[in-house]
């Protein structure tokens, strides 16, 4: 029985030194997003990001590469969120284009979410370029709504990936108007009826 116990210390001291590193990561993760969001990158340096955490720069460099590794982590998880959102509102028992609208809906709604149009949609390109800025997005809300087109349309005599960026660019435009304070209602009614027309 002793022996037993002795072979499950170490598995239960295991979990307790991944949960604590995640949770170290973790703080580092939100301190750094709640600033980016507050003071932008550039009046953003790693000093503030561990005071703001309560840890020490060796544990962000044990972590993160540098600032710009930090940032690129924000912007992976505030990404990975919307897609989430896409697709929990869109399970695959929907039809296509019922799914495809429920998406677009889900992704209007998610991006409202405080400072996450600033960091994925004017921080991002700026920050890491437009290239990079576009890569995060079509591993995530991009490959979304390019696969539900694709779904949606079906056989349509059209190119469904440079249709996918060019609807993707009018969503991102709604939602920085929104985020500067348009008619959130209007906005979302128009993106819907392009998208309608996009499907008829």
């Amino acid at each position: 029985m002793e022996t037993t116990d002795r072979r499950r210390a170490p598995s239960r001291a295991g979990r307790s030194n991944r949960e604590r590193t995640e949770g170290t990561r973790r703080a580092l993760l939100d301190a750094a997003r709640a600033l980016f969001v507050a003071r932008g990158y550039a009046d953003t340096s790693t000093p503030d990001v561990v005071a703001a955490a309560g840890l020490t720069r060796g544990a962000l460099y044990h972590h993160f590469a540098d600032k710009r590794d930090l940032f690129r982590q924000v912007l992976d998880a505030e990404a990975e969120a919307v897609r989430d959102a896409i697709l929990a509102a869109a399970p695959a028992e929907l039809p296509a284009r019922a799914a495809l609208i429920r998406g677009a809906e889900a992704y209007l709604d998610s991006m409202t979410v405080p400072g996450r149009t600033r960091l994925l949609l004017i921080d991002a390109p700026a920050v890491l370029g437009p290239e990079q800025a576009g890569a995060i997005d079509q591993a995530n809300a991009g490959s979304a709504l390019q696969q539900g087109l694709a779904e949606a349309l079906g056989d349509a005599n059209v190119d469904v990936a440079p249709l996918a960026r060019l609807l993707s660019a009018c969503f991102d435009r709604a939602a920085l108007e929104i985020d500067a304070g348009a008619d959130a209602r209007q906005a979302r009614s128009a993106m819907l009826w392009l998208l309608a027309k996009t499907l008829a």
